[in-house]
């Protein structure tokens, strides 16, 4: 009876029973259904979260860049009443500041207290009349009896309780006797030489001396002290007013009451002349500064009209002679440029003016960064703190002016990082990418400009060689391969893409590019031997016997291209030799280098576009064999059904319909290009040069992040640089993929007719 009532006679409705047992079931993937969905879209949540956390983290690193630089004024001391200051040091911590003043030394704590005289031994009735700090620990008076008297100065520091304390330290030198006749010096510098001293005086309005001071030290321990003078004619329209001199002693410069810089060259000890002299300023306008920036390479030169300039002697654009080149031009002065101090840690240095103005510059960049208002009375000297964190200047009213800075980044701006910047040693303005150094004056190069080429430059040449091929092979395999061979062959390509690029990297740089070295030409040759090899094998095909076309079954007809495609690449390469043989002297590579003016690098962008290519093939072909199988199969029967050949459909139906797959396989090829990093960095001789030749190598983004990033401080300007880079690698995918993105959407528009 209960069996009776809960079946239901056949075509009636179900149950009750198996009613609820429907519901039941159907609530339940309901549920499924929802919590899968949930899954899913947070999964997808998650996914977007975590990419714009990378992001902010690379933003966040990269921001403090391009924050602009600042500046504090700080408190600080007051010198004695009527005290004249001519030259400034400071020690590293900013407590102990050291002035040159017309009656001698003072030593003057920066925070403010009383300024103490030091004691200067052999001084005697002598008065000061002029000073210099060629160094943060060095300070050079000019006495009024014809001598220069150095004076090391610096702080010694002890820890006492956990407190820092710092002692001044005065250390008298040997004075150097520039004039014998005891006539003053007013315009003098010195420099402490790799043998000695050098001290160069102007001895009268237009001649200069320079003596030299040999310092030996025998084997016994016994000292002795040989001073080497010269005197040098200044031929000049004007009296000299300025002097600069590099501590290898070979070039001096003279700046001129008329406006002129004043060239020597002193290479020639025996022989010292006057090389060039080059308008500095305008006509009748005082050259009143020179001096050298960190290094003895760039010359900085400020006149009477307020005008900054920084100057290098670099090679003219014929023969073997050097010209002194204006390089930058910085923000004017209000007045008289007074006061001059370079950075030792970077290319920086500051000026100061008659009026009591401070800018605060950086040579490289070419930028004034900051302009500073240290009272306004006339600045007697100024000095850029040993940490570049601060510029202290002293004016002739005695006051004591201190600026903190916070410029960490000085050497980055958008012009260095994207455009030709004219470095020390350089001919011209150049791109340049050099991030470390031989020696502490080293100026570290940061253009991302040939980084970026390079990465253009290396994805260009692996698409080249993955486009077509991927892409034509994913027409055939799709459209006109047998199903049992495209079952073997699709797996393989797919297995292509598993192969780490490491080991694809590995074998390109230590296999692959010794023996694409030995057949360049014959590599070059293979794009026009093996296609028209396969033309004549189609059309020998099609005039062969129908008895003999019909034991290949259709779509199988690429496996007799296989050994073709073998025999053309050793034809090739065969016809390479004799090319080279005939035609190229029998080496190819001095050929390039004396007719085209090309070298060959053995590890290069067409070994990198070979080994690349390798790489990016698999996903191009899958992407877009998955895309052409797609298309329906009633839009190809039709085409067919209507009288179409089976290339015309392909080419006119399926290809068209299956469009924005293909776009969208080509764009994923070419962000896994742009991203690629072992096989660049392995395949390449990793130079960072701007060089659209394939027989060069060049440096990408991320091989440069991989190579340099281990290295690289935390914090410092080349950690921040990089992860500029990294960003500009993520800007460059996203713009590219969203680029991409809208135009599959417009093609899939346009043909979603055919759907």
């Amino acid at each position: 009876m209960s069996s009776r009532l809960e079946s239901a006679p056949s075509g009636g409705p179900p149950a009750p029973g198996r009613r609820a047992a429907a519901a039941r079931s159907a609530s339940r993937r309901n549920v499924a259904d929802r919590l899968a969905t949930r899954f899913v879209t947070l999964s997808g949540v998650v996914i977007i979260a975590a990419i714009l956390a990378i992001l902010f983290v690379i933003v966040g690193v990269v921001w403090p860049l391009l924050r602009p630089p600042s500046a504090n004024a700080v408190p600080a001391g007051a010198l004695p009443a009527g005290t004249f200051p001519l030259a400034l040091a400071v020690d590293e911590y900013r407590e102990e500041a050291f002035v040159a003043t017309t009656s001698g030394l003072l030593v003057l704590p920066v925070a403010g207290g009383k300024a103490t005289a030091t004691d200067l031994p052999g001084l005697g009735e002598a008065t000061v009349v002029k000073a210099v700090a060629p160094e943060p620990e060095l300070i050079v008076l000019g006495l009024s009896d014809g001598r220069l008297y150095p004076v090391a100065v610096s702080t010694e520091v002890a820890y006492d309780e956990g407190k820092r304390r710092v002692a001044p330290s005065v250390r008298p030198g040997i004075p150097v006797i520039v004039d014998p006749a005891g006539k003053p010096a007013g315009v003098f510098k010195y420099v402490r030489g790799p043998d000695g001293p050098i001290a160069l005086v102007a001895t009268g309005p237009r001649e200069l001396t320079l003596v030299r001071v040999v310092e030996k030290t025998s084997l016994m321990g016994e000292s002795t002290r040989e001073e080497v003078r010269v005197v040098l004619p200044v031929a000049a329209s004007g009296d000299v007013t300025s002097l600069a001199l590099d501590v290898r002693g070979q070039d001096i410069f003279a700046g001129t009451s008329t406006g002129e810089i004043v060239r020597f060259d002193l290479r020639d000890e025996q022989n010292p002349k006057q090389e060039e002299t080059v308008a500095a300023s305008a006509p009748g306008t005082a050259v009143t500064v020179l001096g050298f920036l960190n290094g003895d390479r760039t010359l900085v030169s400020g006149d009477a009209a307020g005008r900054v300039s920084s100057w290098q002697v670099v090679q003219a654009e014929e023969g073997d002679s050097r010209r002194l080149a204006r390089i930058h031009e910085f923000r004017r002065h209000e007045a008289a440029v007074t006061g001059f101090s370079a950075s030792r840690r970077d290319k920086g240095f500051v000026t100061g003016d008659a009026r009591g103005g401070v800018e605060v510059h950086y040579a490289t960049t070419g930028k004034s960064l900051l302009s500073l208002a240290a009272g306004t009375a006339p600045l007697g000297a100024v000095v850029f703190a040993p940490k570049a964190d601060a510029v202290l200047a002293a004016s002739l009213d005695g006051k004591l002016h201190q600026f903190a800075l916070r410029n960490p980044h000085p050497e980055v701006s958008w012009q260095s990082l994207f455009g030709k910047v004219w470095y020390e040693g350089y001919a011209q303005p150049d791109y340049v990418w050099q991030s470390t150094g031989g020696t502490d004056d080293f100026e570290a190069k940061f253009s991302l400009t040939p980084l970026i080429y390079g990465t253009l430059k290396g994805t260009f040449y692996a698409l080249i060689l993955a486009i077509p091929l991927a892409l034509a092979g994913a027409l055939y395999t799709s459209q006109f391969m047998h199903p049992d061979l495209r079952s073997v062959v699709k797996p393989v390509v797919e297995v292509m893409a598993a192969l780490p690029s490491v080991v694809l990297g590995f074998i390109a740089g230590l296999w692959l590019a010794p023996q694409v070295e030995k057949i360049v030409p014959g590599i070059l040759l293979m794009p026009v031997v093996i296609p028209l090899l396969a033309v004549l094998a189609a059309a020998a095909w099609a005039k062969a016997p129908a008895s003999v076309r019909t034991r290949v079954p259709n779509g199988w007809e690429a496996v007799l291209l296989v050994p073709l495609v073998v025999a053309g690449g050793a034809l090739a390469i065969w016809l390479g030799f004799e090319f080279e043989r005939f035609f190229l002297g029998s080496d190819y590579r001095h050929f390039l280098l004396t007719a085209l003016g090309l070298t060959y690098d053995q590890r290069n962008s067409l070994v990198v576009g070979i080994a690349m290519g390798f790489a990016v093939i698999p996903i191009i072909f899958t992407v877009a064999e998955d895309s052409l199988s797609s298309v329906p199969a009633g839009l190809t029967a039709g085409s067919l059904a209507l009288g179409a050949t089976r290339w015309q459909t392909a080419l006119r139906t399926v290809l068209p319909t299956a469009s924005p797959g293909i776009f969208s396989a080509v764009m994923i090829g070419f962000g896994r290009a742009v991203g690629e990093t072992m096989i660049v960095l392995m395949a390449t001789g990793n130079t960072p040069v701007m060089d659209s030749s394939i027989f060069n190598g060049f440096r990408a983004l991320s091989a440069n992040i991989a190579v340099e990033l281990p290295e690289a401080p935390e914090g410092g300007t080349l950690f921040r640089v990089l992860f500029l880079a990294a960003l500009l690698l993520f800007l460059m995918t996203f713009v590219v993929n969203t680029a991409a993105e809208l135009v599959r959407l417009r093609l899939r528009k346009k043909y979603r007719t055919f759907e």
